[in-house]
């Protein structure tokens, strides 16, 4: 279990966020062995992420002040995965707290490590990273889901109680080997709604059982090989053989979780805004 990480720093290591498959697997075919750099940020990219911090607060407050919504699952587009169909690459929890500010709880992964910690941020630093594209998309979960789910974030020893540290870009759903930044917002959410569930094992078979169903990449053989070849954060082997060896990866993505959550009425259709 890992403790919730302090706020990042303006200047901090790169991380790779599920999915961000555009560069953790090709790159990492292309320079095998190669440790990540740290980038950083340029004026443009800090004016234009605190830019999209705050239209979303005033967005997300505008929603609390209608109908009380203190909780919204919050993505952003820090890759093009537009190769796979995908439109955002990863999520993370947002609430209200009492002081009124908007804080994040997400799971970030140090690229090229083997593991991911949880970090609670503000918005600023959410989309403080160098985005892709500079959107955010959220969708509200339903009134009797709100209280459960703030319950859960805003107390440290729950929110982490399902967290894995071993951490793979492509983590199996059903599996309990590694696990992903949006995979443990899934599964937390099932924690929150369903207080039964004290394992992943558990929160995995509430998932089934209410119909989600993964995103399926399409990734060739040799491209998992050198992909598992340079990145330690990358790992196939918790898939099933039968779907591995006919290059069908399931694993969780932004994109699923919003439609799975619209389809069971769970949540609200997805806004989003962008610059």
């Amino acid at each position: 279990m890992t403790a919730p990480a302090k706020a990042s720093r303006l200047h901090h290591p790169l991380t790779c966020t599920a999915l961000a498959l555009a560069t953790a697997l090709f790159a990492a075919t292309a320079h095998a062995g190669r440790s990540c750099e740290s980038k950083p940020l340029t004026a443009q990219t800090i004016t234009q992420g605190m830019a999209l911090a705050q239209r979303t607060s005033v967005a997300l407050d505008a929603e609390f002040a209608s109908s009380g919504a203190r909780v919204v699952v919050l993505g952003r587009a820090g890759q093009n995965l537009s190769k796979y169909r995908l439109h955002h690459s990863h999520l993370g929890w947002a609430y209200k707290t009492p002081q009124g500010p908007w804080r994040v709880l997400h799971k970030l992964n140090a690229c090229g490590a083997a593991t991911g910690a949880l970090y609670r941020q503000g918005l600023g630093e959410f989309f403080l990273d160098d985005l892709w594209r500079f959107e955010a998309v959220w969708s509200v979960p339903a009134p009797a889901m709100q209280a459960p789910l703030y319950a859960v974030l805003s107390d440290a020893q729950r929110s982490t109680r399902l967290n894995t540290q071993p951490y793979s870009l492509v983590s199996y759903p059903w599996s309990t080997r590694y696990q992903q930044s949006n995979q443990w917002a899934l599964e937390t959410l099932a924690s929150a709604v369903e207080p039964g569930i004290t394992s992943r094992e558990q929160a995995q078979a509430w998932l089934k059982f209410k119909g989600y169903q993964p995103s399926v990449l399409r990734i060739g053989a040799l491209t998992r090989l050198g992909a598992r070849a340079g990145s330690a954060n990358v790992a196939f082997d918790d898939h099933p053989n039968e779907k591995r060896f006919a290059d069908r990866i399931e694993t969780v993505t932004v994109d699923s979780v919003l439609y799975w959550l619209t389809r069971s009425g769970l949540a609200s259709a997805p806004q989003s805004l962008s610059l």
